[in-house]
């Protein structure tokens, strides 16, 4: 069975099945796309057809590309990955740990062992968390009224610190912090950044986090999944004039932009003969653990919008400067080196630098780790690698 007919035949059964409203998903290679397919609606009932440049909310997907910028900031002497956060933004130098509540509620705090650094925040070792997978960070918001970041306001990254920076992994508003590091040495909003570094070098028309016309056109919606198993739209749109661009999800994107961006990882830091990183950062940087002996770990949900989360149960896993590693064979064929990472509303990508291949998968469901979406998206990589034998 050819990889067309065999992604085809999965992709169409999940929307047939219920288990997406409808999906983009794409595959390559470094020389260019092996695979790409779109199936169902971009809304629910909404007799809009998915199609290959439908623009999705890619959430945590911005992660990756928020942290090659601030790769690209090291590369240029702006940043030093090990020096302190707070010579670049300065309210790093005053984060606190978190040590319970008072009785009168309020939170209590002690200061860090050592201070926070880039690398921290890129490895999600820096000690933040956010609301949706911790309870200490829903207690405090409800103490503080510090609101969630999906709100883009600035207020919304004044978290304490869970451990001392370097301590174990913890998943959270660490990359938020970092596009505050690269506005801070570049001068320029995180976006205008991007657009300047990454999006137009990699030709990456359609990828933004304010949503233009042209891109609202081809947007689809979201939707949650109900305690009955049914999928129905859940009208769901991040700020458009935030008051920060939120580096750690505020992106919208095609998946044909994003595989472009992959393509750049699998290619060494180039793409079309436009170089945005080295490729020994690339190697060293981006390929390679970055966080000693700390684990990825379970993310158990606080939050009706995602189940508990892991990738591959049992494999363990690490972080680079942007993304997952698997140190181990994983179970749709990927082996160990692989990186990835999602979205929230169940978008998902990987990149295979052993291999050679990669994919993105792009749904827009609620709750995370959706019951339908996950499965779609690791028998459609699984048949990328049946299609490699």
């Amino acid at each position: 069975m050819t990889l067309k007919s065999h992604a085809d035949r999965i992709l169409n059964h999940a929307v047939a099945a219920g288990a997406v409203p409808g999906v983009v998903a794409m595959a390559c290679d470094r020389d260019g796309i092996l695979y790409e397919g779109a199936f169902g609606e971009r809304v629910l009932g909404g007799g809009q057809p998915m199609t290959t440049d439908t623009v999705c909310w890619i959430a945590s997907m911005t992660k990756a590309i928020t942290s090659v910028a601030a790769v690209q900031c090291v590369e240029r002497g702006l940043i030093d990955l090990d020096a302190p956060a707070s010579a670049v933004v300065p309210a790093l130098g005053d984060v606190q740990v978190l040590t319970g509540f008072g009785p009168d509620g309020q939170p209590t705090y002690r200061k860090p062992r050592r201070p926070v650094t880039l690398r921290h925040l890129l490895t999600h070792s820096a000690g933040f968390s956010y609301e949706i997978w911790n309870a200490d960070i829903v207690r405090y918001q409800q103490a503080t009224g510090v609101p969630s970041v999906t709100t883009c306001q600035n207020r919304a990254l004044d978290l304490p610190l869970l451990f001392d920076p370097g301590e174990r992994w913890e998943y959270g508003i660490n990359i938020d912090w970092a596009g505050k590091m690269v506005e801070a040495v570049s001068g320029q909003p995180l976006g205008r950044f991007l657009q300047d570094n990454l999006f137009g070098p990699l030709g990456m028309t359609s990828t933004a986090f304010r949503i233009t016309p042209g891109m609202r056109e081809r947007l689809a919606g979201t939707h949650l999944r109900g305690a009955d198993g049914r999928l129905a739209p859940f009208p769901f749109e991040l700020p458009q004039e935030p008051e920060f661009e939120m580096g750690g999800g505020g992106l919208y994107a095609t998946a044909g932009d994003y595989l472009r961006f992959v393509r750049m990882v699998l290619n060494h830091g180039q793409l079309g003969g436009e170089r945005v990183l080295r490729p020994e950062t690339v190697a060293n940087g981006l390929m390679l653990n970055q966080m000693g002996d700390c684990r990825v770990t379970n993310l158990q949900t606080e939050h009706p919008l995602s189940n508990s989360a892991e990738f591959f149960p049992g494999v363990r896993k690490s972080w680079s400067l942007a993304f997952q590693i698997n140190q181990e064979r994983a179970p749709t064929g990927r082996p160990a080196g692989g990186l990835m990472w999602a979205g929230l509303a169940n978008s998902f990508y990987w990149i295979d630098p052993v291999t050679g291949v990669g994919g993105v998968f792009l749904s827009q469901i609620f709750p995370f780790v959706d019951t339908g979406s996950v499965p779609a998206y690791y028998d459609f990589e699984t048949a990328v690698y049946d299609s490699l034998r």
